[in-house]
């Protein structure tokens, strides 16, 4: 199972909390190096209580220096090799 077929229910999820307005970005902070992080949450609401769900973070810096595209004929394109 490729990771895009893995993360199918938590996108339909994030796409019902998009349609619902139940969606937020919120700022945390990464455990491993404490650098803050902007976090796309889905809210839970119960009553006057919220609570949290954590589904994606947004890039802290250029994300096409950070990522290499997948390649028709299999595998990644190297964004450095392509340049």
């Amino acid at each position: 199972m490729t990771a895009v077929q893995q993360h199918r229910p938590n996108f339909a999820t994030l796409q019902s909390a998009f349609q619902n307005g139940d969606v937020a970005l919120l700022e945390c902070q990464l455990k491993s190096t404490g650098e803050s992080v902007a976090v796309i949450v889905a809210v839970n609401r119960d009553g006057e209580e919220c609570g949290f769900v954590p589904f994606a973070m947004m890039f802290n810096g250029n994300p096409y220096e950070m990522l290499n595209p997948p390649d028709p004929d299999g595998g990644f394109h190297d964004a450095e090799a392509s340049c």
